[in-house]
């Protein structure tokens, strides 16, 4: 078996360009490697390398050519024999696609690295790829006037590969990405910045409405909830080719994020890194005027004035508050109960609602509609709860506040996607977080109402803890039926990074199989080749991943 890197031995191109994790500049003189049987690393970055072993019984060839105007990869595969056990126990396995995949003016960014990265995801054996579709690229300019030009060219990508892919619809926008919301929404947000969800303080977070607007003709006599209906619909009609073949899976963006939850820590801590409990986010004027509704109704005006007022700031400890004290805390009081039911209710309803327009204009095809609920871990071991709290989950030692959330998951027929399958305890522990905890009771919940779960990485693992601790939920514990690793770029095929990812995917196959059933020697050795082969496809790729593509 032999692995071919030819090139133009004296090529100059008159510009850098960003190839994967590798940087062709000005100056650039290719030579001619060769990797054969008994080669024992292969130096293909300047002093990084990676061990195979010396045997092979899947043949594969990488030709990279580099000239002025054109640079390709092309790759062809002979005498293959990988076929290919599935990894755990029936659990499915997905990329995330760079948020940025599609740019503002619709176009498709870092098309050949995406390819490549599609062919090597393939050859791994992953079952599909996660696509971010953007409110505010699709209907970018009017209410009602889409363009799926970019998404619909991957779609097809992907399609033709064999692969599967799971649509995210995010009706927020992305500083990280930069990609805000539809112009036509934030031109209005100028004239009616209560369209937003506003703090104690005043600040605006403009990176998604306020739920608070979801049924009221704010969008030039639209509701929230009408756009979000209409935008649904484009897409069915525009992708009903996909839909049900390639398309298996819709998420529908519920927040900030595309989570169920408020946008508590929008401002993070500042103090010594540790992260605050939040603040509540009820203070632009239709939240208020709900409120004002609430305790009227509840038999208390007062009380509907605003927010607690001896809850922290996002920059505090919440154990230096009143509101949320261990013992005798205003949040455990009358008036406690009485804001965080009506604060916790309105994110539900919200959830419902979106929930809903998914469910119902997707009813009639095989779609699966999942909507992601954050795993708000910090202060978990504390009876408050929080920042659970914050983000709208009643949630304390006293009161169970998943089971509401899995109900409203459970009638729409929907799945519940968690992040966070990564995370484990660390001790000590300053804000006496526990993700462990928090995601066995939330699984909990969704096991007494029948909801499914999909689970996902919170960050791009660069060590082997983080993918035990995947591989542990996926495998020992059993808790989901599919995983999203987040997400494709330019970390995600580095030296440092993908040899681990590819380890990972070879550990559930081995976890899967009975001794009678482990790869032979050869075998594996295959695994190891193919994983060489991926590494030098993304370095040599012509493509420039976005800053922002590997979160």
């Amino acid at each position: 078996m032999e692995i071919s890197l030819i090139g133009n031995s004296q090529v100059n191109l008159g510009r850098a360009i960003d190839v994967g994790f590798c940087n062709f500049s000005k100056n650039l003189n290719s030579k001619i490697f060769n990797v054969k049987n008994n080669s024992k690393t292969c130096n293909f970055v300047q002093s990084q390398s990676l061990e195979w072993k010396s045997k092979s019984v899947c043949g594969f060839t990488l030709t990279a050519s580099a000239t002025a105007h054109t640079e390709a990869a092309v790759i062809s595969e002979r005498g293959s024999r990988n076929s290919r056990t599935k990894p755990t126990n029936g659990v499915k396995l997905y990329v995330g696609l760079p948020l940025d995949a599609v740019s503002g003016c619709n176009a498709v960014n870092h098309t050949r690295a995406i390819a490549a990265g599609l062919k090597a995801l393939k050859l791994l054996g992953v079952d599909g790829v996660e696509l971010p579709v953007w409110w505010g690229i699709a209907e970018k300019e009017e209410s009602g006037k889409y363009d799926w030009t970019g998404y619909l060219v991957l779609a097809e990508m992907v399609q033709k590969l064999g692969l599967k892919l799971h649509v995210s619809l995010c009706f927020h926008a992305s500083k990280d990405a930069k990609i805000p919301l539809p112009d036509w929404v934030s031109r209005i947000g100028e004239s009616q910045p209560d369209i937003y969800f506003t703090d104690r303080s005043g600040q605006r977070f403009k990176d998604c409405l306020s739920l608070a607007v979801d049924d009221l003709p704010v969008l030039d006599g639209k509701t929230p909830i009408d756009a979000y209906t209409e935008f649904c619909e484009s897409f069915k009609a525009s992708f009903s080719p996909f839909i049900g073949s390639t398309i298996t899976g819709i998420s529908i963006g519920l927040g900030p994020d595309g989570e169920l939850r408020y946008p508590s820590h929008h401002h993070p801590s500042k103090k010594n890194g540790l992260r605050g409990a939040g603040e509540f986010q009820c203070y632009d004027k239709y939240m208020l005027e709900n409120l004002k509704q609430y305790a009227e109704t509840y038999g208390n005006p007062l009380w509907g004035l605003g927010g607690p007022h001896d809850a922290p700031g996002y920059d505090q400890s919440p154990m230096s508050s009143s509101f949320f004290s261990e013992h005798g805390g205003s949040w455990e009081m009358p008036y406690g109960d009485f804001f965080l039911s009506w604060y916790s209710s309105q994110l539900i309803s919200h959830g419902d609602r979106i929930l809903s327009v998914a469910a119902s204009t997707f009813e009639d095809t095989k779609i699966i509609v999942s909507g992601k609920v954050p795993l708000m871990h910090s202060w978990y071991r504390t009876r408050s709860h929080p920042s659970e709290i914050t983000a709208g989950f009643y949630n304390t030692a006293n009161r169970d506040g998943y089971e509401a959330i899995a109900e409203i998951f459970s009638r729409n027929s929907c799945k519940i996607i968690l992040p966070g399958m990564d995370l484990s305890e660390d001790e000590p522990n300053e804000s006496r977080s526990s993700p462990e905890l928090l995601l066995a009771q939330i699984a909990s919940s969704c096991g007494k109402h029948s909801v499914q779960i999909s689970g996902e990485n919170s960050i791009v693992s660069g060590t082997p803890r983080g993918f035990e601790q995947i591989k542990k939920n996926l495998v020992d514990q059993n808790v989901v039926d599919l995983f999203t690793y987040q997400r494709m770029g330019a970390y995600f095929f580095s030296p440092e990074h993908f040899p681990l990812y590819t380890k990972f995917i070879w550990s559930l196959n081995q976890a899967n199989l009975h001794s009678d059933d482990l790869r032979t020697e050869e075998e594996e050795t295959a695994v190891s080749l193919a994983e060489i082969q991926r590494l030098m496809e993304s370095a040599f790729v012509v493509g420039h991943w976005g800053l922002h593509s590997t979160e």
